[in-house]
């Protein structure tokens, strides 16, 4: 079977790799000729556990291809798989011109029938103008080819996307006809083998279900930090609340951990543009405008937490920084709360020292020079006034707390993800600021 991927980002890399691992003739394509050149030579362009050893496994036994003609690729092509990028226009709606872009190509130069499947995360309705642009392009060449279109929203979690293609929860998709289910149930068969199931709806329903999904877990980390804020205050320890109510198993342990708001490629962009098409169908979606709100300013807790303990004297002061990316596992900085972080603290006459163990390229090419870059942890701590912790790796985890009480000019540790253990932290002669849990420093 042959399939062409469009767009070599997050998804479409990851998509075209899982599906070359299990013996699809695939072909990503993508515009940037910069990122085809480099991924001819095995150079991977995002950071993601696993992939670099699968797309040169691939590569070398002849399933995997990379090119920047989409057209050079329709031959024998039965799927095309558009994962462009959706970014947000300025009122928070997904802009759809990559993926109109794709299917207007396509329209150009198919001569067989293909299966056009938006892979990438967009409005309810957008199948429609897919099929239009399609058809349009047709039109104009005079020509009447049969073709069909599709959606497969992605459901990965970046750090663990690998598993979670090759062995996921769910497959979604949306379809109107039986030979595109025919289509998608052949190519999708070696992940369903052991029971993963395959969930079959119409296009509508499978384009919202995406965005419902990543509105759902957002929804759950802002009223987790909405609850966290408040336990501080009356003296309760979110920690013991989280284990409290997850236990409820309508509830669940998932995405109830407090920290300092979500971030990343998903959560945020889906979350305004789903506001964004409620409204343009005379409808506020005021739980959803509430989680943004939340998160916008959870952004803000550490710093909050460190100008109150230096009561409001933190002009010229060194924070050490553990941490950039969104999540661990990624270099991604897209909505990155360590971006708020340094803005609060960079524009309050602060110096920043940062170490991340993958993504600090990435954020020099956002913020260039704005921060210190250190080489490690420890030496992003050397004559620092305290230790901020924004993202959890692993080395974070259980440190050396002799060294940072030496590197540090005060014993002052926030952690944004609640990852040391308070108890400890006194003993040892720290003053420790965490997220739900009052302190009696502050």
């Amino acid at each position: 079977m042959k399939i062409t991927v469009v767009g070599s980002g997050y998804v479409g890399l990851v998509t075209g790799t899982c599906f070359a691992e299990v013996g699809v003739d695939v072909t990503c394509v993508d515009i940037d000729e910069n990122k085809i050149n480099g991924l001819k030579k095995g150079i991977i362009p995002i950071f993601e556990p696993g992939l670099e050893d699968m797309v040169h496994r691939n590569v070398d036994k002849g399933r995997l291809h990379f090119t920047t003609d989409l057209a050079s690729t329709l031959e024998g092509c039965e799927v095309i798989f558009s994962a462009v990028g959706t970014p947000p226009d300025e009122d928070g709606s997904a802009d759809l011109k990559y993926v109109i872009d794709v299917a207007k190509e396509a329209g150009k130069n198919m001569n067989d029938y293909i299966l056009m499947v938006t892979k990438s995360t967009v409005p309810v309705g957008t199948a429609n103008k897919v099929r239009l642009a399609i058809q349009s392009e047709l039109d104009k060449r005079g020509v009447n080819i049969p073709f069909d279109v599709a959606s497969n929203p992605e459901f990965l979690k970046e750090g663990a996307a690998i598993d979670d293609f090759l062995k996921p929860d769910r497959i979604v998709i949306g379809l109107e006809s039986e030979k595109a289910r025919e289509l998608m149930s052949k190519l999708y068969k070696p992940f369903t083998l052991n029971g993963h199931p395959l969930i079959f709806m119409d296009i509508p329903s499978a384009e919202m279900t995406k965005y419902a999904a990543n509105a759902m877990l957002a929804t759950r980390i802002s009223f987790m930090n909405d609850i966290a804020n408040l336990c501080e205050i009356v003296g309760a320890n979110v920690n013991m609340v989280r284990k409290g109510i997850g236990s409820d198993p309508r509830i669940g342990s998932k995405f109830i951990y407090p920290g300092v708001g979500y971030g990343g490629s998903c959560f945020p962009k889906d979350v305004k543009a789903l506001i964004r098409t409620a409204r343009a169908n005379n409808y506020d979606l005021k739980v959803l405008q509430s989680v943004e709100d939340v998160n916008d300013e959870q952004k803000k807790v550490l710093f909050n937490k460190v100008y109150k303990y230096f009561n409001g004297d933190i002009k010229g002061k060194t924070i050490g920084m553990w941490g950039l990316s969104f999540k661990p596992e990624t270099d991604d900085m897209r909505e990155a709360p360590s971006l708020v972080l340094i803005d609060e603290f960079t524009n309050a006459g602060c110096k920043v020292k940062a170490y991340d163990p993958v993504a600090m390229d990435e954020t020099k090419r956002k913020i260039g020079d704005k921060i210190e870059y250190a080489n490690d942890a420890y030496e992003a701590l050397i004559d620092a006034d305290c230790l901020v912790l924004v993202t959890e790796w692993k080395e974070f985890r259980i440190p050396n707390l002799n060294v940072i009480k030496k590197l540090l000019k005060n014993p002052a540790i926030f952690d944004g993800r609640n990852i040391y253990d308070p108890e400890e932290m006194k003993n040892t002669g720290f003053h420790y600021f965490c997220i739900g849990i009052k302190t009696e420093y502050l």
